[in-house]
């Protein structure tokens, strides 16, 4: 499969990140991409209330990325926020991930673990999904997660026994001390854990300093494309870059004869009750 991975950084307005998606698309279609993965929060970026852009998938942006893959006859995969119900008096979003069809259809996948970490409390204003998410591209199954979701193994296994051969993993990663390495293991330890592709797409890091140095995870570029052994294929460095590359999928079976993980599973015996007197 021959795939794209476009890493751009997005501003906070969603028309003008609009217009990133359609060049960056036709660009990757032109060079022979299946599939362009955008990263997390393309159409708006983290920092500033997510509530007054969300749109429903039938909304006026999800429908012109659509039209956008149609007219370029590819698969689009590109982060955007939905509107979800309020909760304790807060407006709420959820952090979507839009997969928009070369027949110009429209799916998505919710991120399941909110990034309630390093100071950070997405969950505030964003709601939780609960579905672990596969498509079809060019006759493959493709995983969907998004950024904190690699912290997490049982998603990515999940996603391979649902038949992922490639997971796709759009982020706006955090700066800080050593997030650039842990962004890359992780990405790493995912593949090896599931046996699968990982195409992980960041943000670039934003040009503004004030943005970049801001407590928001507003991206720090570093995306990665890791073979099903853990061997890094590819990784960009900060600034924006649109790469396409060719994915021997069939290097997926072979790790998986070859390594294991996933048919030599036990599940962990359930721990017993502390019985007190």
């Amino acid at each position: 499969m021959r795939i794209a991975m476009a890493q751009v950084s997005t501003g906070t307005d969603p028309h003008a990140n609009l217009d990133i998606v359609a060049a960056r698309t036709r660009q990757a279609a032109e060079s022979g991409a299946e599939l362009v993965v955008f990263p997390e929060a393309t159409m708006c970026r983290f920092g500033v209330p997510l509530a007054p852009v969300a749109e429903p998938l039938d909304g006026p942006w999800a429908t012109a990325v659509c039209a956008i893959a149609a007219e370029a006859a590819t698969t689009v995969v590109v982060g955007m926020f939905t509107p979800a119900d309020a909760a304790n008096g807060r407006a709420r979003v959820r952090n979507t991930l839009l997969v928009a069809g070369p027949d110009g259809s429209a799916t998505s996948y919710d991120k399941i673990h909110l990034y309630d970490a390093y100071g950070f409390r997405e969950s505030d204003t964003v709601a939780a999904g609960s579905a672990p998410t596969t498509i079809s591209v060019a006759g493959h199954t493709v995983g969907l997660a998004t950024c904190y979701d690699i912290r997490f193994p049982e998603l990515f296994t999940a996603l391979a026994d649902d038949g992922a051969e490639l997971i796709v993993v759009p982020a706006s990663w955090g700066a800080g001390p050593g997030k650039r390495r842990q962004w890359r293991v992780l990405a790493q330890a995912r593949a090896l854990d599931s046996s699968t592709v990982v195409a992980a797409v960041g943000q670039a890091v934003p040009d503004d300093p004030a943005v970049a140095e801001s407590s928001a995870p507003t991206g720090i570029g570093n995306s990665v494309l890791v073979d099903p052994f853990g061997e890094l294929v590819a990784e960009y460095g900060e600034h924006e870059n649109l790469g396409v590359h060719d994915v021997d999928l069939e290097r997926v079976e072979a790790a998986r004869s070859a390594i294991g993980v996933l048919a030599n599973r036990r599940l962990a015996p359930a721990r017993a009750g502390v019985v007190t007197a």
